[in-house]
């Protein structure tokens, strides 16, 4: 039996991988079939039990091909590892469904679902590292796979057991899959009481995957569950994160997930514990609850499952959840670069100081721990913060703000709905009912956005910093920005003239043409509607669910364009790759 398993995992590896893809398929699509299809009581009680039987199935399978491997392999290797994990998760859940005791809460059938949607990301991560047989522009897939991610949700959406109430329309369906990828927030129908426990898991799992971008998820779950990456997906997933050396690509895939996946866990446990267990039936619904708000306060998204929003009468006043949520959007906003550049200093620092008290040695340090890139984001991003904090509590004091009996409520309420704006699209407050000016100020909020890098949109803050620098050093006669003790490259001042531009282009254009697909809407709502889709913030003044079909179309690809970014579109259909051998006299342009 051994010889017989040693030959078929040395010599036709490939072609059992290929049989478990199919198999989980299977598995996946029935599960899907059951769980977001299946209405007839008697027909689901059946489907139950074929999925359930195709779970233990999968494990059996995984569990002979990850321990055949390693006794083939006599050793455990980075490809073993998933399997490894897989078969730990699937006999976990085994041993709860059959023993109960301290591991009870993994008997629901949610758990085994998980299972199979695991089993099935894996096999489908085996195979999709495809990239060797084809030639892809990074920029082209880059768009396609929000496209294809964007149509999939979609899909999902349709399902009759997404929601409770009213079905979706195939437009309703599209525009909530595009805000989720987008990771916008705009919403045409109530997810807290219209959708399905099914339906909300839909949308977080749109949510992570749109916050952290397909390519990246896909290319971290491929290296994990294949084992490695070839030059050629080194190459295109270098060009996709923007990484110049070649051998940190991995590293920085890697990092990028590990990083978002820490902050959702310890943003998890800060919400879970800022929330009143009165408030929920369970404690499995208590802990969903605090995880699709991690993930969605994390990836910028706005996206809550509670009704009426964070204005809700339950949590308007609970300081400590808005709190909770917004280190989650803040720290989110940052960008993934700044984020670990924290912890590349931090590192520093703690080596620094056991060389020198603990081993009684010099410590060589290395030049710019903390990057320049990183230490203009934060000062940034810290103006930015503390501006508009400070204005929205001296603009809302005797509004808004009202309400909140205390200083320390005022000005948690204040931090919550500032920073909001700028991209995480949550409202604690009404924004029908806050000033005219503070409007203004939230519209400027979200149209100059968070950091490069990050799950946020916008025009980014750093773009407006270079802008407006630059404008000074003309008035001042310099040809070129100078920070700290660096001069800012052309290149860059031109990029953030372009963004800027073609943001404005863009914001302009979708309100023309909602005006004339919504005649009826006030301009103002319509305005605040288009910024909110292009800089995929996600604040409505709640006129969303009542637009025309046309309209939300047109949003859509607001988002879309917002998300992916007009620029990286120019570049991905128009960039010209020849090489120019010649240079063109110089001219100046009268101003």
């Amino acid at each position: 039996m051994f010889s017989f398993l040693k030959f078929i995992f040395r010599y036709h590896n490939k072609a059992v991988d290929q049989v478990l893809f199919y198999l989980s398929l299977i598995c996946a699509v029935t599960m899907v079939l059951h769980v977001g299809y299946i209405t007839d009581p008697e027909l689901a009680d059946i489907t139950q039990k074929i999925v359930i039987s195709m779970y233990y199935g999968l494990f059996l399978f995984e569990t002979i091909r990850t321990v055949s491997s390693i006794l083939v392999a006599r050793r455990i290797d980075v490809s073993h590892y998933s399997g490894v994990v897989i078969t730990a998760y699937f006999l976990l859940v085994t041993i709860a469904r059959h023993s109960g005791g301290l591991i009870s809460t993994f008997e629901k059938d949610e758990w085994l679902y998980m299972g199979i949607a695991i089993m099935f990301l894996s096999e489908l991560s085996r195979s999709s590292l495809f990239f060797d047989n084809f030639y892809f522009n990074p920029t082209i897939l880059f768009v396609v796979s929000f496209l294809g991610l964007i149509i999939l949700g979609a899909v999902l959406l349709m399902l009759p057991r997404t929601t409770l109430e009213a079905p979706l329309s195939f437009i309703d369906a599209f525009f909530m899959a595009t805000s989720a990828v987008c990771i916008t927030g705009l919403t045409v129908t109530d997810i807290s009481t219209n959708f399905s426990f099914f339906g909300q898991a839909v949308i977080m799992a749109l949510i992570q995957i749109g916050g952290l971008g397909i390519m990246t998820f896909t290319g971290f779950f491929g290296y994990f569950f294949s084992g490695g990456f070839s030059f050629k997906n080194q190459l295109m997933f270098g060009e996709i994160l923007g990484e110049n050396k070649l051998n940190s690509v991995i590293s920085t895939l890697i990092t990028i997930i590990l990083i978002t996946f820490l902050f959702e866990f310890i943003g998890g446990l800060l919400i879970f514990f800022s929330l009143d267990p009165k408030l929920f039936d369970s404690f499995g619904e208590r802990v969903f609850f605090a995880a699709f708000h991690a993930i969605s306060g994390f990836c910028n998204s706005g996206f809550t499952i509670i009704k009426e929003g964070i204005n809700n009468e339950n949590y308007r006043f609970n300081y400590n959840f808005q709190l909770a949520v917004s280190s989650m959007f803040i720290i989110g906003s940052l960008g993934f670069g700044t984020i670990f550049n924290f912890y590349t200093l931090i590192k520093a620092r703690i080596d620094a100081f056991i060389c020198k008290y603990i081993f009684q040695r010099n410590y060589i340090h290395r030049p710019q721990v903390f990057s320049f890139n990183s230490r203009f984001i934060v000062i940034c991003n810290l103006f930015v913060i503390i501006v508009a904090t400070i204005s929205y509590f001296l603009l809302e004091k005797n509004h808004s703000l009202i309400d909140d009996k205390t200083v320390y409520g005022d000005w948690v309420t204040s931090l919550f709905m500032a920073n909001s704006a700028r991209s995480a699209g949550f409202n604690s407050v009404n924004l029908n009912f806050i000033n005219i000016p503070t409007l203004i100020m939230v519209v400027t909020l979200m149209w100059v956005g968070v950091s490069p890098g990050s799950t946020g949109g916008g025009v980014k803050v750093t773009t407006v910093a270079i802008a407006l620098m630059n404008i000074v050093a003309l008035a001042r006669g310099k040809e070129s920005i100078e920070v700290f003790k660096r001069k800012i490259a052309a290149e860059s001042v031109n990029k953030s003239f372009a963004i800027i531009l073609l943001s404005i282009l863009t914001i302009l254009f979708s309100f023309i043409l909602l005006n004339f697909s919504d005649p009826n809407q006030q301009m103002v709502p319509l305005l605040f509607e288009t910024v909110s889709a292009y800089t995929t913030c996600g604040l409505s003044l709640g006129i969303t669910a009542s637009l025309s079909a046309t309209s939300k179309i047109i949003l859509m690809l607001t988002m879309f364009v917002g998300r992916v970014g007009m620029l990286t579109l120019l570049v991905a259909f128009i960039k010209n790759t020849k090489n120019k051998s010649y240079i063109y006299p110089t001219e100046k342009i009268l101003f």
